[in-house]
């Protein structure tokens, strides 16, 4: 199909919606799936190896990490680097890519009418966390969805999340599966939050006891009735150092020998996706020497911790969509000194989940103090400052303004009434993803962003 007219057809679709000014990132993939159903499958033939990458955080990161540490060796890639995760979007990304490595994010709904298609060599599940509940259900569906995707694929190498007990659960017959996971308990949190998820045994039923918990339900855990433990991960962080929002250090473990890493992005979860990185690289290949040095290298993924200059503030976009993510983008700024500036962007939209009760759910008590100043937009700005007044922040500290750039404009002191005296605090914009998308659009409009999509 690669050079046929149903190619010609969908790459045409994709440039005239482009040329309209329609973007156009999905669209090309859409036609030519509805022109041949196995158009991902006929695309990817000519590939020598594929990898899959799916969680319900950090999906876009993660693959942007292992791309990085690709690169530095003579691979190809073909990858929806602008993170269209369903099955339009890779078969976009097929369309439009020229290489012999497939690396392709999917998200954790669309994974078992992907997979089949694709074929991986390698397949990545790295975490699942309650999200978007209208849409996705309880998590059980959804590792119940994954559990069948791992037992048609005996031919793919699974690449786990030794410290997610639904993820390494799907690992129990394959012991060949690739483990990975956070070995310094001194990154341990007093116990666990009360929004963490997966807390018991899918086996028995029994509540898991945790010796340390990490990020939400992510820990070093046991069943007490023995039916499971944590899996001893291949690949592991020691030696923690979390660097607030500037990045993190870490001692990376692997069979191969260990590795100091000066990760350039911030928290314990981007430590997280470094390992999942780490480990997909590995599976496919990679050098140890290679995966350091990649991860060293790799760029904030728009939106997910970058920071752009905009006038004579610099403004980072932190992404927060569900409450585990949520609560580690707030652990991180509690990191920095002194008061934030916060611009809340929450949007109930499609792709957000029209479900935004998570917000209550999300720890916003951690930065309450230290608040100087909170503007909330989005679909639901009246609830963000709702929350924000329930999590202690006075009421004077927060505005409310709907529409996005005058919530900008106020958020870094733009606005007549509301420019500090002060020299600036730091500036952090805590949007969803449709509002993410929104802000990104505005400060490419500005000039102060590139494209997302190229």
């Amino acid at each position: 199909m690669r050079g046929g007219w149903k190619a010609g057809v969908a790459r045409a679709a994709g440039a005239a919606s482009r040329l309209a000014g329609r973007g156009g990132t999905s669209l090309p993939g859409k036609v030519a799936l509805r022109l041949d159903p196995h158009a991902i499958r006929t695309l990817s033939s000519g590939l020598q190896r594929t990898a899959v990458i799916s969680a319900t955080n950090g999906k876009t990161t993660t693959a942007a990490m292992v791309a990085a540490i690709l690169d530095r060796g003579s691979a190809r890639l073909v990858t929806n680097s602008a993170g269209a995760n369903m099955a339009g979007g890779i078969a976009a990304a097929l369309l439009a890519g020229e290489g012999d490595t497939g690396l392709f994010e999917v998200d954790e709904f669309w994974l078992d009418r992907v997979v089949p298609e694709l074929e991986p060599g390698a397949l990545l599940l790295a975490n699942l966390f309650r999200d978007q509940l209208d849409r996705y259900g309880e998590l059980e569906s959804i590792a119940d969805r994954w559990a069948g995707v791992v037992a048609r694929a005996a031919g793919t190498t699974l690449v786990l999340n030794a410290d997610d007990p639904l993820v390494a659960d799907l690992g129990r017959d394959r012991p060949d599966a690739v483990y990975f996971g956070v070995e310094d308990t001194a990154m341990a949190m007093p116990g666990l939050q009360h929004a963490a998820d997966s807390t018991h045994c899918r086996r028995c039923g029994a509540p898991y006891v945790y010796d340390a918990v990490f990020l939400g339900h992510q820990g070093h855990y046991h069943c007490p009735t023995g039916d499971a433990r944590r899996p001893a991960p291949a690949i592991a962080a020691t030696e923690i150092v979390l660097d607030g929002v500037r990045g993190a250090r870490f001692t990376l473990r692997t069979p191969e020998g260990d590795a100091p890493v000066a990760l350039p992005l911030p928290g314990l979860y981007n430590v997280y996706n470094a390992l999942a990185a780490a480990a997909l690289a590995r599976a496919l290949g990679a050098p140890l020497a290679d995966v350091a040095a990649g991860l060293q290298a790799v760029a904030a993924a728009f939106g997910r911790a970058e920071t752009v200059r905009v006038g004579a503030r610099d403004l980072s976009i932190m992404l927060v969509k569900n409450p585990a993510g949520a609560n580690e983008v707030l652990r991180t700024l509690a990191l920095e000194d002194g008061e934030h500036d916060l611009l809340a962007v929450l949007n109930d939209r499609v792709a957000d989940g029209r479900d935004v009760s998570w917000v209550w759910d999300a720890d916003f008590e951690l930065l309450a103090g230290r608040v100087r100043r909170a503007t909330c937009s989005g679909t639901r700005a009246a609830e963000m400052a709702l929350r924000l007044k329930y999590a202690g922040v006075p009421a004077g500290r927060i505005a409310v303004e709907e529409d996005l750039a005058a919530a900008l404009d106020r958020a870094l002191g733009d606005a007549p009434d509301t420019r500090p005296a002060a020299p600036p605090a730091p500036l952090f914009a805590l949007p969803t993803y449709t509002a993410m998308l929104a802000l990104r659009e505005e400060l490419v409009r500005r000039g102060a962003a590139g494209s997302s999509f190229g």
